[in-house]
């Protein structure tokens, strides 16, 4: 919810920069405590260089290691001999799956990829075996020499293929499916449209790359210091795949540079851990960009197909889809994934009958996982250019359309669940739909840059088209089916300082920064520190779905008000009142008459405090045999406005200007917040325009910054925060919202929408091929 920005979003260019969001009163901003801008304490030491992250780490008599990847998507290993390597100078160890003395694989959802490929290598890319040597060329020189005699086997690339293809593994290619089943099957409507869609492979690719160092232990276990993002659960599946007990395995989080599900990958880690047992030695391994892009999960490529009923009026009917997920090699969180996808198939939008298919399948593509939004922006790109079509041909102004259809609270999903979270979805609309347009640029030299392409491209101004789109979205907040969402935080007072624990990672979205607001808030001190996280600490889970500003900062503030309750009741009892009736605020503690006044610094004079809580959100259910159950535990909405211009010769798009007004529930940081939205809305417009990580057959190509093109700030719209619903969820501490997650999945919909707008092609990919916008192409 509240964060600097981390990550391929954080480069942004924007007029709004530094200007008061819509909400901001004009007295001035707050200083200390929930609703100020409070900076994050690390930022000083990120922008200078200084900050410490895993790849900067060090140990004495360190080695340093280095992973054999496959070269094939499917093979069967004939045999591995590793004497060549092992025999190089300065090799101290080499480790294959006969190395590994557990049996579990790794996985966020479903543990079934292996530590090492065993008899058949799934995906290219995938861990064959790794080398310990005391230089890094070394070791990479050992990795090579390491020979490997592959039967290479076909690929199954094209998920659809996947159901009629042999199993690929034990577990056979089908993850998940889902049919939902919601209303009368049999109903139509007086305008039917069809679409066909395919969303590509994003990356999530992190500025830092993948990096890590292990530390055997005097027990026989070991330590691992790494920029992972739940680490309870890393060093449960590093335990199960070394052998030991979990109390043997103890993760350290270092600083995370960016994560939008990367992080949460465990590939790693296994090598590491076995190495530094097998050598008693410390072991890093910093990766290569090649190496990050094909050692960690990507977004999902989807196919959907849908079909959309609507009444002479435009009010929808029925929505039918079909929506097919290429989960790769390995399940990981997969199933997460399709079910929401599945439940926001038909979008915000009221859908009075529902039949959707959902099927998640294994292929020998490298594999899919948690990137921010996954399931939600696939199908919105999707169910919005349904919209436009609706919008055609029924000759309706598109975001009047949408208008007609807008959910709102007490509506039903077509999963059956009511929408008991505020859903200002209408206010939303009408707030981008009614913001002034950007200015139509000048025919001139000057304002060259002005044009698709930049001052350098071959367009010409008479080529150019305007063109205006409209998306609406929506994502889910924490874990979804049944995930037990908990957290555990300490709050400890001495004196004028107080210190925070939990296991909640910062990892970009601010959490660090919430605590110390929520401690100087409850308790009135000014210097409030956050403890480093390791798997010493309670659980807290992961960062992810705006988890910790939920559950972990909901947390924090239990604990604090148990000491707040510490603080004041001897206070209270001398005077013979209750403490409900005593005040805490700017560092003063005042009863309700005014005859207790004292600062809070006399009050805590010579006294330590310190409590412990847990929060623990109201549980959902998992999805039935027709896709319905109470599945999630709230859900945030966006409404996205993309001005764009379109060369219709050359097929080149630039965005002008993103209008976003979005549903916060309580703004906790606004600039911490713009930071979020902008970043969301830039990763959006990555996404609907260049990101897409390439595969032929499934090998990657190209696995490089170069080869998958980022928006840099050039490519950055001006992105403008309309508006900001702070109509506050009664069941979340604090009353806010996801807020990093909805821009990404709406952005990409609404660039694609502009798109059909300027050129009148249907735009039915993403990202948007040059040939997809040139009009009559």
């Amino acid at each position: 919810m509240t964060s600097t920005a981390d990550g391929p979003g954080a480069v942004t260019a924007t007029p709004s920069q530094g200007t008061p969001l819509p909400h901001e009163p004009a007295d001035g901003p707050v200083t200390k405590g929930i609703g100020a801008s409070l900076p994050s304490v690390d930022a000083p030491a990120k922008a200078e260089g200084t900050f410490p992250y895993a790849a900067d780490l060090w140990a004495e008599g360190l080695l340093w290691a280095a992973v054999l990847r496959s070269p094939h998507p499917h093979a069967r290993i004939i045999s591995i001999d590793t004497t060549q390597a092992a025999e190089l100078p300065g090799v101290h160890a080499v480790v294959t799956h006969e190395d590994v003395p557990g049996d579990a694989g790794h996985g966020r959802k479903i543990a079934d990829q292996p530590a090492f490929a065993r008899d058949l290598v799934r995906y290219y890319g995938e861990p064959v075996a790794a080398v310990a040597a005391d230089h890094p060329d070394t070791a990479r020189l050992a990795a090579a020499a390491i020979d490997v005699e592959y039967e290479p086997l076909e690929a199954v690339t094209d998920p659809e293929k996947s159901f009629e293809s042999e199993p690929l593994h034990p577990d056979g290619n089908l993850i998940r499916h889902i049919p939902l089943r919601f209303g009368d099957p049999d109903i139509t409507g007086d305008v039917v449209v069809e679409g066909l869609y395919r969303i590509g492979r994003q990356d999530p690719a992190p500025i830092g790359a993948e990096a890590g160092l292990a530390v055997p232990r005097p027990d026989g276990g070991v330590e691992i210091y790494t920029a992972s993002t739940d680490p309870h659960t890393d060093r449960d599946l590093a335990a199960a795949c070394f052998g030991l007990p979990p109390e043997q395995v103890k993760i350290v989080v270092t600083g995370v540079p960016g994560a939008m599900g990367d992080r949460e990958d465990t590939g790693l880690q296994m090598p590491l851990g076995l190495l530094a047992m097998k050598t008693g030695s410390p072991v890093k391994i910093a990766a290569t960009r090649e190496e990050s892009f094909l050692g960690h999960a990507h977004r999902h490529p989807t196919l959907l197909r849908y079909r959309h009923h609507a009444d002479s009026e435009g009010r929808l009917v029925k929505v039918e889809a079909q929506i097919l997920m290429d989960a790769g090699a390995y399940a990981d969180t997969s199933a997460d994934a399709l079910a929401a996808a599945v439940s926001f198939a038909a979008g915000p939008y009221v859908v009075p009958h529902a039949s959707v298919d959902g099927w998640a399948v294994r292929t020998n593509n490298p594999p899919s996982g948690h990137v921010r939004g996954e399931g939600a922006m696939q199908v919105c790109a999707a169910y919005e250019g349904q919209m436009d079509k609706l919008a055609a041909q029924l000759r309706i102004d598109p975001a009047e359309l949408r208008m007609r259809n807008v959910m709102a609270t007490g509506d039903l999903l077509p999963t059956g669940q009511t929408v008991t979270c505020p859903a200002p979805v209408a206010e939303l609309l009408r707030a981008v739909r009614e913001a002034p347009l950007p200015p139509l640029p000048k025919d001139s030299p000057a304002r060259d840059w002005l044009l698709p392409g930049g001052p350098e491209g071959a367009g010409e101004p008479g080529a150019v088209r305007r063109g205006v789109g409209y998306a609406l979205g929506m994502v889910h907040m924490l874990g979804a089916e049944g995930a037990d969402e908990v957290s555990t935080a300490t709050v400890k007072v001495n004196g004028p300082v107080a210190t925070v624990m939990c296991a909640a990672v910062e990892s970009g979205q601010g959490f660090t920064t919430l605590a110390r607001q929520i401690v100087q808030e409850t308790l009135g001190i000014d210097e409030v520190h956050v403890a480093s996280v390791d798997t010493d600490q309670p659980p807290a889970g992961a960062g992810a779905h705006s988890r910790h500003t939920w559950v972990s900062g909901g947390a924090v503030e239990r604990a604090a008000k148990m000491v707040r309750s510490q603080l004041l009741q001897p206070l209270a009892s001398k005077f013979g009142m209750t403490a409900e009736l005593l005040s805490v605020s700017d560092g003063k503690i005042t009863s309700y008459d005014g005859v207790l006044s004292t600062t809070v610094a006399e009050a805590l004079e010579g006294k330590e405090l310190w409590a412990t809580a847990q929060c623990r959100p109201h549980p959902t259910e998992p999805l039935d045999e027709t896709g319905q159950g109470d599945a999630f535990v709230g859900m945030a909405f966006a409404a996205v406005r993309a001005v764009v211009d379109v060369d219709i010769e050359l097929g080149s798009v630039r965005v002008v200007e993103m209008a976003v007004a979005q549903d916060v529930g309580r703004v906790l940081n606004p600039r911490q917040l713009r930071a979020r939205i902008e970043a969301g809305v830039t990763q959006g417009v990555g996404a609907a325009l260049t990101e897409h990580l390439r595969i032929a057959r499934g090998v990657v190509r190209r696995p490089d910054f170069t080869g998958y093109a980022l928006p840099t700030a050039l490519d950055a719209p001006d992105i403008r925060i309309v508006k900001l619903v702070e109509e506050q969820d009664v069941v979340a501490p604090f009353g806010a919202k996801a807020a990093s997650a909805v821009p990404v999945v709406v952005s990409p919909a609404a660039v694609a929408s502009a798109v059909r707008a300027a050129t009148g092609r249907p735009v039915n990919r993403l990202p948007i091929r040059p040939q997809a916008a040139v009009q009559g192409g």
